[in-house]
């Protein structure tokens, strides 16, 4: 059991991902930190597709938890139970927090967010689906969203010669808060590279494979165009962490499963719990960047709620931003305040050749 004290409260964490991580360190010299994550390492899940293409990224991508806190400690555990004043972990364990922390998350098909808990398991499963990718020709992406695009980008840079086709419901790449132009963009990139799109009509029928299975196969979409494929993936599908809600933090769970939170992003209805990161409604752009926007947010205001020192923030999520690569080189995005399309250039700087690793090593207290 964990009991705070007035002179260093308890910090409850729950997940270790880019929400947690940053929220969890900057309070490390004020409070007892206790990060509860049920992977026994960091995963930096935006290198993942960079991994499944070129498994050498496994060891980059995977970063121990040893370095991040010196007080606190990390509990590779999961929450199953969580009220505001008592979590319960699926070891049985119960944790009492002064504050708590939802960062959760979400869950992502594989492979653009692993689902398997221990890093040997894991790296086995994306070295199994490489060797699977590797041996098909053709390869279908149901889901031409940030992530499709991405992992179609992947593909074609290391086979040019696979054939990929990218097959969405939706009329557009992208998603409807992106700019016209960069759709635009996006898709002269993807057709130059020789993907094919067939958008604006869903399947008549699921490939009959199990995802990033090999096994040749046929299906047609309901506006009758045939794509045969060796092998697929499912490049859709958002799922917040947040079945764990008990008590008054189940009240601010919203029946698509985020949770509500106040402009402070503390949980509705609550003055000690905050949420962040993917499992928040704060911000309808998600992944490591929002989560990185708004983990300083969390931090200062539990900072201020503990020294009774200072207002507390407010966060204001920004415009519709979003940086897409295609392969090392390639890509485009759009930024807040900024009218121009950011170019493959400064894609390829910002995220595409080294994804960001060496950013989020250092923050895990590693050296690269």
């Amino acid at each position: 059991m964990t009991h705070g004290s007035p002179a260093r409260p308890v910090v409850v964490v729950l997940g270790g991902g880019y929400a947690g991580v940053q929220v969890a360190r900057p309070l490390d010299d004020l409070a007892d930190v206790v990060l509860v994550e049920p992977k026994d390492h960091f995963v930096h899940n935006v290198a993942a597709l960079r991994a499944l293409v070129d498994p050498s990224w496994l060891e980059r991508i995977y970063l121990p938890y040893t370095g991040l806190l010196g007080a606190g400690r990390v509990i590779q555990d999961r929450a199953v139970k969580a009220d505001a004043d008592r979590v319960v972990l699926a070891s049985g364990a119960e944790l009492f927090p002064d504050y708590l922390v939802l960062a959760t998350g979400s869950g992502y098909p594989f492979p653009a967010k692993p689902d398997l808990p221990g890093t040997g398991d894991a790296h086995g499963k994306v070295r199994g689906t490489h060797a699977a990718l590797a041996a098909a020709d053709r390869v279908l992406l149901l889901g031409a969203g940030p992530v499709g695009i991405e992992l179609a980008g992947e593909i074609k840079a290391v086979w040019p010669g696979k054939q990929v086709t990218l097959v969405d419901v939706a009329g557009d790449v992208l998603g409807e808060r992106y700019r016209p132009d960069l759709k635009a963009e996006l898709r002269r990139q993807l057709t130059g590279l020789g993907a094919e799109l067939q958008l604006g009509s869903p399947l008549e029928a699921g490939p009959p494979t199990a995802a990033g299975e090999l096994g040749t196969f046929t299906v047609i979409t309901r506006a009758g165009a045939e794509v045969t494929a060796d092998i697929w993936f499912r490049c859709f599908g958002v799922t917040p962490a947040s079945d764990y809600l008990a008590g008054g933090l189940a009240a601010a769970r919203r029946p698509d499963g985020f949770v509500e939170v106040t402009p402070e992003l503390l949980v509705a209805g609550q003055d000690q719990v905050f949420a962040l990161g993917d499992v928040s409604a704060a911000d309808p752009n998600k992944g490591a960047g929002a989560a990185g926007r708004q983990a300083p947010v969390v931090a200062g205001n539990i900072r201020a709620l503990i020294t009774g020192e200072g207002e507390l923030a407010r966060y204001e999520p920004p415009a519709a931003s979003i940086i897409v690569p295609i392969g090392p080189d390639g890509g485009a995005g759009q930024l807040a305040g900024r009218d121009d399309l950011l170019p493959a250039e400064t894609v390829a700087e910002l995220k595409g050749r080294d994804m960001m690793v060496g950013r989020f090593a250092e923050l895990l207290g590693l050296s690269t």
